[in-house]
């Protein structure tokens, strides 16, 4: 299901889904916007499960963040 709203966009992002339509990297603007909803929603919830993890366990500490660094190649 789907539902239709108006919104009201600054100009240079109206020109940015655009251009991604354009480009072929989105379907439509409507589509494109909708999938930068949807990594935001993902954000969001992720932001949601990290804190739940810290409360539950306490925020990682420097041992942590570098093994984390070093797991993801980041060092």
């Amino acid at each position: 299901m789907t539902t239709k709203l108006a919104i009201s966009l600054p100009d240079d992002m109206v020109a940015a889904a655009r251009q991604a339509v354009s480009d072929g990297r989105a379907s439509s603007v409507s589509a494109y916007i909708a999938e930068a909803l949807a990594d935001h929603v993902r954000h969001d919830e992720l932001t949601d499960l990290l804190a739940e993890m810290a409360a539950e366990t306490g925020a990682p500490d420097a041992n942590d963040r570098r093994w984390a660094r070093s797991a993801l190649g980041l060092d």
